[in-house]
């Protein structure tokens, strides 16, 4: 049974992502991209669908593990009844090919070791044939194969390599698992040491370049290192988790494939890369944003893949038997062809957050892919959508859809205004904007709650409309906004965290069950708490949301509020993009990201 999703930690090279568990097992790993098929399947599974464990054989006393400061080379330490021996876990970023190398030290005593290799291609589901090397093991199926380098004997039994052995105070054994392409010759195996030494200096080369200086440094730089390694660097799209199918419910079908880039995430991941003094990663992905949104308008995706693939097929693996049993298991994302309205606003804001900050190849800044993305709009705005959580029931007027679209249509002035061009159009924007703006406040408010609403017309709430302050809707001292955060309160809030709108008894995103509270919702309570000026609040918020992160600092996507178990995909970028941005909102106030996007005064 795959441990705790708390109990992972990944190790990553910016182009793929493995989990490792505290128990030494590697359950994960897709190779050689992130969103390529797992090689290593056990998470989903069982060790059947393939693992690679490191541990001491018999009764472990104690595990603790750390990442080397400034960098995601992991270490975990075991003691022993006999000894302590630790396993160091890395991946070399920019490598050829991608490579997971395992150090094992000796620390004290001596500890008998157990290594267990079960390889299977396509999530767990093929076999390799195995060829032994003399140093370790070649195993091939069709365009997958992988180089297994080991400094001990191997044996195999039932398609499973293994081996024991002992480790001694001082020892130091390497291990090394490398991908290559099946049809070309395996390469070399990579001394590790020499390895471990340019993957230190990598990361911490890196993050020197982080110029973030309010509270909360080092949950601020370690959330950074993790959306680096969900950063595809080829491309320079940020991936919203490098897993599929973690649950949202541990048993329910809420299961999705998460290794794919979100629109949505647009604006937010820019602003936690800009506040760091990650330009260069703020360019990467302004440009990989442009690139994705080009072409027809009217075949605007919400999601990509991290290569700007469009055709993201939704496939259920029945051979997987699911994360604790929540089935079904699924590859690709049925949502990426929903008509989801927030999307151009998110776009749009990421344009004029790229051209206030002066980037080069910014997303389209006064070029033909604004405009057409905006005369699209025009036509198609008043159009009922799938909302911002995609929901797989009907089509709605969902509130939080219409007030990016307000978003689209101001940013489109405000860049217009600042450069000077599109004269012929700014007044029809500048016009669509107060209407869109009149019909939210007019049907999207109910007057006997005192609170906007999920869509026009429902009587139910919605944590997006915590996005109203923060986007420059509407002022955060307005009665309207004060209700709706209040109301959310009283309604969604569950121990301390935010739902993201009623599951229990209505059937707006038509599927069954129950699911646990998010953790971007609760960051987004605690920004716009901060800017009505309840900073007290907010900040008790953000420290409980910071307690949330494991021993290595992760955060999945949510949390079961009644248990406090992580729930989700793991790690989840838009997480860790929600506590750079709510650090920086809380402690630089100057830079805060929600304030810079509520600047501009918003009509009442």
């Amino acid at each position: 049974m795959a441990g705790r999703i708390e109990d992972y930690a990944i190790i990553g090279d910016t182009n793929t992502v493995a989990l490792v568990d505290r128990s030494g097992s590697i359950d994960w790993w897709c190779a050689p991209r992130i969103d390529s098929g797992a090689c290593l399947a056990a998470l989903l599974g069982g060790p059947h669908n393939g693992r690679w464990l490191l541990a001491p054989q018999g009764e472990v006393v104690s595990v603790t593990r750390r990442y080397e400061p400034d960098t995601l080379v992991l270490e975990t330490e075991f003691t022993t009844a006999t000894g302590t021996v630790a396993v160091i876990d890395f991946m070399p970023p920019r490598h050829d090919v991608p490579t997971i190398h395992r150090i094992i030290e000796g620390r004290s005593g001596t500890v008998a070791m157990d290594l267990e290799l079960i390889v299977r291609f396509d999530y767990g589901a093929v076999t390799p044939w195995v060829r032994a090397t003399g140093d370790g093991l070649d195993m091939v199926a069709g365009n997958d194969g992988l180089r297994f380098h080991s400094p001990v004997p191997l044996r195999g039994t039932d398609h499973t390599t293994v081996a024991e052995f002992e480790v001694r105070e001082t020892n130091q054994l390497s291990f090394s698992l490398t991908w290559f392409p099946g049809a070309e010759q395996a390469p070399l195996p990579l001394d590790s040491l020499a390895a471990l030494h340019r993957t230190r200096r990598w990361w911490h080369d890196w993050v020197a370049g982080c110029t973030y200086e309010g509270d909360w440094r080092d949950d601020v730089i370690r959330s950074l290192i993790t959306l680096k390694a969900l950063t595809y660097g080829p491309t320079g799209a940020v991936c919203a988790a490098a897993t599929t199918s973690l649950p949202e419910h541990i048993g329910g079908v809420r299961n999705w494939d998460y290794r794919y880039s979100w629109l949505r995430d647009a604006t937010l991941t820019l602003q936690a890369l800009l506040i760091t003094g990650k330009v260069d990663e703020a360019v990467d992905w302004s440009s990989w944003l442009r690139r994705a949104v080009a072409g027809d308008p009217g075949q605007f995706q919400i999601m990509y893949g991290v290569g700007g693939e469009r055709r993201l097929t939704e496939l259920e693996l029945d051979w997987l038997s699911g994360y604790e049993d929540s089935r079904p298991v699924r590859i690709g994302n049925e949502a990426s062809t929903q008509f989801q309205l927030d999307v151009f606003g998110e776009v749009m804001d990421a344009a004029f957050t790229a051209a206030r900050h002066e980037l080069p190849n910014q997303v389209g800044y006064g070029g033909e892919v604004i405009v057409a993305l905006m005369e699209h709009l025009e036509q198609v705005w008043d159009e009922p959508d799938d909302g911002i959580w995609e929901v797989r029931g009907p089509r709605r007027h969902f509130t939080h859809s219409k007030v990016m679209v307000w978003v689209a249509f101001d940013r489109a002035v405000r860049l217009a205004d600042a450069n000077g061009r599109h004269h012929d159009r700014v007044d029809r924007w500048r016009t669509l904007r107060d209407q869109v703006h009149a019909q939210v406040c007019e049907q999207g408010f109910d007057t006997a709650l005192g609170s906007f609403t999920q869509s026009y017309g429902s009587p139910l709430l919605d944590a997006s409309l915590l996005m109203l302050p923060i986007v420059g809707f509407l002022p955060p001292d307005d009665p309207r906004v004060i209700g709706t955060v209040e109301a959310i309160q009283r309604t969604l809030v569950v121990d301390g965290f935010v739902k993201r709108y009623e599951t229990d008894g209505n059937e707006v995103d038509g599927l069954p069950g129950d699911e646990g509270a998010f953790l971007i919702t609760t960051f987004w309570l605690a920004d716009a708490l901060a800017l009505m000026g309840r900073r007290d609040q907010a900040t008790a918020i953000f420290e409980r949301l910071r307690g949330l992160c494991n021993d290595v600092g992760l955060l999945s996507e949510e949390v079961d509020p009644v248990d406090g178990r992580m729930l989700g995909n793991f790690p989840q970028a838009f997480s860790h993009v929600g506590l750079i941005n709510t650090a920086a909102n809380l402690s630089l106030p100057d830079q805060a990201p929600c304030a810079a996007r509520a600047e501009r005064p918003a009509p009442r």
